[in-house]
């Protein structure tokens, strides 16, 4: 027992060696973040490495970005013989901290992790959506992780309760923003509309699917055409799904004024040339896109859904709407876009929120903590 005293102590003193491990193969907010945390602890003088499938988008940003890296299964059938993979890199590598992130990797590196004794093993949730099988998904979140943490408080919230989790096993952190590049200040994206689609800029930023509330913005850009406020809307990001929201803007008669411009790398530009920002989700937990809108100064409305009100304040940073309600965020978004000076006002609250709170920075600092307090 003095030996193992001695080892954690010396683990808390020396530079960490950090894994992340992330079984999805997109490129969504999930896995810029863990992109981040790799890259912001290396920065701060840690090792970090990554375990994902080949294939997965993140792998070749760990290649591109020079990161010790080693591949997971993506078949079921391969799960005993990734585990032991797994556990074997994880020893070679003498990880000191394993973060877990989807699913399946929770499940096969939690358990290589645990069999390789890695010390603090984390598991990141991200998402504000129900467990499918509490019972056995408990063991993912206590029995194969030491520590949780989630995006929002709210979130965090929802699994002390669910698994009966300790205060202290528990913690919300936001996702860091690099107030730097999302500044107010810079280059504006330009988008080709048809001469004859006039009228405000609306944006939604994000992978393309139901939760995200897609549906529900074109609806409400009908109501605002047939109340006399045309508005134009661009729709960054992609999926399978792109083809069957294409067919609703044509029902919708909307076609001139939706432009889908798929998965961009300047976020930044296309912010600061929106007139306003929409998250119609049906749930989430703190989406970085909104935190970015408020980093850049550009107006929010978005569905009073799971973490979001925690930044998106009524009255101080943006405006809430009901979430599947087309008719409510359709208000939302017309006080959004002709009281500009209470808009203005809330722009500002806004980028104090995001410098005090929720930086790069501030993120990597909350997460020092939280490995501090384990392997100290």
């Amino acid at each position: 027992m003095m030996h193992a005293v001695f080892f954690m102590a010396n683990v808390g003193n020396r530079p960490w060696r950090i894994v992340h491990s992330e079984a999805s193969l997109g490129w969504g907010g999930q896995e810029r973040r863990v992109m981040a945390e790799l890259l912001g602890f290396r920065a701060r003088g840690h090792a970090v490495g990554v375990l994902a499938p080949e294939r997965a988008t993140i792998f070749a940003e760990s290649v591109r970005h020079d990161l010790p890296r080693a591949t997971l299964a993506e078949n079921r059938w391969a799960f005993p013989f990734a585990v032991a993979r797994a556990s074997r890199w994880l020893r070679a590598f003498r990880a000191d901290v394993v973060n877990t992130h989807s699913s399946r990797d929770g499940w096969t590196v939690g358990l290589a992790a645990r069999l390789a004794r890695v010390p603090l093993i984390i598991r990141s949730r991200h998402f504000d959506v129900p467990v499918a099988n509490p019972w056995l998904s408990r063991h993912v979140y206590a029995t194969l992780a030491d520590h949780l943490i989630t995006t929002s408080p709210k979130v965090a919230a929802d699994f002390r309760a669910l698994f009966h989790l300790p205060e202290d096993r528990v913690t919300a952190i936001s996702t860091g923003v690099d107030i730097a590049m999302f500044s107010p200040v810079g280059p504006k994206a330009a988008f080709e509309f048809p001469a004859d689609a006039t009228g405000p800029l609306v944006g939604i930023i994000g992978v393309i699917r139901y939760a995200k509330g897609h549906a529900v913005l074109f609806e409400a850009m009908k109501l605002l055409g047939e109340q006399g406020l045309p508005v134009r809307c661009v729709v960054v990001g992609d999926s399978a799904n792109r083809g069957g929201l294409e067919r609703r803007v044509v029902e919708l008669g909307l076609s001139k004024r939706v432009l889908f411009v798929g998965q961009r790398d300047d976020v930044p530009a296309i912010l600061r040339a929106l007139d306003a920002l929409a998250i119609p989700s049906l749930h989430e937990a703190i989406p970085q896109v909104g935190l970015q809108a408020l980093a850049t100064k550009t107006p929010v409305v978005a569905s009073k859904v799971g973490g979001i009100p925690s930044i998106i304040r009524p009255g101080e940073t943006g405006r809430l709407c009901a979430p599947k309600d087309a008719a409510s965020l359709a208000s939302a978004l017309r006080e959004a876009l002709t009281d500009k000076a209470t808009t203005q006002a809330m722009c500002e609250r806004g980028r104090v929120l995001v410098e005090r709170e929720h930086t790069v920075e501030v993120m990597l600092d909350r997460l020092e903590d939280v490995y501090r307090s384990h392997l100290s």
